[in-house]
């Protein structure tokens, strides 16, 4: 194997960029394989689901995230590992690689069951999921060819391989968000699965305009949205003030509390009030439910449970952001677990995007020179700014024709303003798109 024919092997799978690792001595499948000191790894390898595992005996307390892997053979082919598997030891915090070879009938046995220094591993992800890895030894052809390759790219302790598509990724974005900040003011629109360009008339356009307008159509796959780089779009009244905007960082259902074993309604009528505006046959379910703070509407505290705030770091995998009652009872919950499937892929490089909005006759949007760029993140940064306050849950629930139909609307929001947005990457950039 020659390292242009397996980074042709990953682009035909449909991988943009290789990640490189050296592994020590104490990388093989007895220790497992060492992926970093915090959760960034989850950012680049997509795991299909994830448990957690309470300490006992000599054991640790740890979530297990799947993965779906496959090994490069030298022959070019693919060989399933189907029990590989991310370990994720929170209170570390640690990530580690294990489950490879289990299961799999060619996988490079003879060089992961050893201690061998050097041992060099490649490995990547495409858009639907699908993880391949590939081991050279460490005085193989390609490992020479990869020690001759200078001024690489680093994630954690991976070196970055950027695959030709994935080369200009950059540039690509910056160059089409300044071609739709140059169009004005654009016709409220959305597409469909099949890119088939259809009017948007409801008041949260303005993301679904952008996407339109950049080519991104709906897909089941937990992916960013264009190039690589999840797009947010924010509202503004003026494109020079884009840190005063709240920005929706994402919307998942509750996984436990009464909430889920009793039922959104019963949540609604038993936590939820009588619509603000006097419709009528109608309770509503909403306002800024910031850590532990009582809200005075709703009566409910939002608690980390398992999260330490001193030093960051999760502290009990079973942990979850939950709304507790006066009572003591759980309303609502979203485990740790859940949390890190809906966070990990699609931020770890996102694109924050202001607009303005005009609804006076046929919707339309316009798109800010001055965007924000963030890269590197980390669920714990994520609780981290939920200690804070800095994110709230800002939920828009509602039950409607109460006593004859009730018909109920969901959206759990989880918020952020959009001052506080460099606390959630490592890397944080405003660009100015008419320079």
């Amino acid at each position: 194997m020659k390292l242009e024919s397996l980074k042709s092997l990953f682009v035909n799978n449909g991988c943009d960029v290789i990640y490189v690792k050296k592994l020590a001595p104490n990388d093989n499948s007895k220790n497992q394989v060492y992926f970093g000191g915090n959760f960034e790894i989850l950012n680049i390898l997509p795991i299909s689901s994830i448990s957690t595992v309470e300490a006992g005996d000599w054991r640790r307390e740890r979530f297990k995230a799947s993965l779906n892997f496959s090994w490069i053979t030298e022959e070019g082919n693919l060989t399933p590992a189907p029990n590989a598997q991310l370990i994720l030891y929170p209170k570390y915090p640690e990530v580690r690689f294990s489950g490879f070879l289990l299961g799999s009938k060619n996988a490079p046995s003879e060089l992961m069951t050893q201690r061998l220094e050097d041992r060099i591993l490649f490995i990547s992800a495409n858009k639907k999921g699908k993880v391949l890895g590939f081991v050279a030894h460490p005085i193989s052809k390609i490992a020479k060819e990869f020690d001759a390759l200078n001024n690489l790219q680093e994630h954690g302790v991976f070196k970055i391989i950027e695959l030709p598509r994935a080369a200009n990724n950059r540039a690509i974005l910056l160059q089409e968000l300044s071609r739709v900040h140059q169009l004005g003011w654009i016709s409220s629109k959305r597409l469909d699965s099949k890119s088939n360009i259809l009017p948007c008339r409801s008041s949260n356009c303005g993301g679904y305009t952008l996407e339109a307008e950049l080519g991104v159509t709906p897909n089941g796959y937990s992916e960013p949205d264009f190039m690589g780089w999840e797009i947010k779009q924010f509202g503004v009244k003026k494109f020079e003030n884009i840190n005063s905007s709240v920005i929706t960082l994402m919307t998942p259902e509750p996984t436990d509390g009464l909430y889920k074993t009793k039922g959104t309604e019963y949540f609604i009528r038993k936590y939820g009030y009588s619509d603000k505006r006097g419709r009528p046959d109608r309770m509503n379910f909403g306002g800024l439910h910031k850590v532990g703070k009582i809200h005075p509407t709703t009566n409910l505290e939002m608690k980390l449970i398992g999260f330490d705030q001193e030093s960051g770091k999760i502290r009990n995998s079973n942990g979850s952001i939950s709304l507790i009652d006066q009572k003591g009872n759980e309303a609502a919950s979203w485990s740790f677990s859940s949390m890190l499937l809906h966070w990990n892929r699609k931020h770890d490089k996102a694109c924050y995007v202001p607009s303005l909005s005009d609804s006076k006759k046929d919707r339309k949007y316009k798109y800010g020179n001055n965007i924000i760029l963030g890269t590197g993140t980390d669920f714990q940064l994520f609780l981290s700014q939920m200690s804070t306050g800095n994110i709230y849950y800002d939920p828009g629930i509602k039950l409607e024709n109460m006593s004859v139909k009730p018909k109920i609307k969901k959206r759990s929001q989880f918020r952020i303003k959009s001052r506080y947005l460099p606390n959630l990457y490592k890397k944080n950039e405003i660009i100015d798109l008419s320079r």
